[in-house]
């Protein structure tokens, strides 16, 4: 089961993976990694025109990592009046977002999401039931009349 530390050495990886690095794993190798993804992103404001673009995501947690990565960014994330609260706008080059952010965000969110998986099954196999099974699934009585 993964740790909390292999977690975090993981999501650096992805990072800098993203980013074109060539080595990974430090906490240096992860800024840099950031500093290039920065860098990138300035060079594509420059060859294109930010547009705003409408992202959706499933849940609190993956909410949340998308806002902290647009700002570790420079990205301003934000969203309209009675929007959605799964909905976030961002200002930034289309391709900056299709070709880097979305696929970066996409592959932190499955690390994050496989990771909160193992911890609540852990947690609820040694403190409510062991039987993680799924509910059985039956076929429907039928109805006279």
């Amino acid at each position: 089961m993964e740790d909390a530390e292999a977690l975090r050495e993981r999501l650096r990886k992805i990072e800098a993976l993203f980013a074109g690095a060539g080595t990974a794993g430090e906490r240096d190798a992860a800024a840099a990694a950031a500093a290039r993804i920065r860098a990138r992103l300035a060079t594509a404001a420059r060859s294109e025109k930010p547009v705003e673009i409408r992202l959706s995501v499933p849940d609190q947690w993956a909410r949340q990592l998308l806002i902290a990565l647009c700002r570790r960014y420079g990205l301003e994330p934000f969203r309209y009046r009675r929007m959605h609260r799964q909905t976030l706008v961002v200002r930034a080059p289309q391709r900056f977002v299709e070709d880097l952010l979305w696929p970066e965000f996409q592959e932190l969110s499955a690390a994050l999401t496989e990771y909160l998986q193992q911890v609540t099954s852990r947690v609820i196999r040694e403190e409510v039931h062991g039987d993680l099974r799924d509910a059985e699934e039956r076929e429907e009585t039928r109805r006279i009349g």
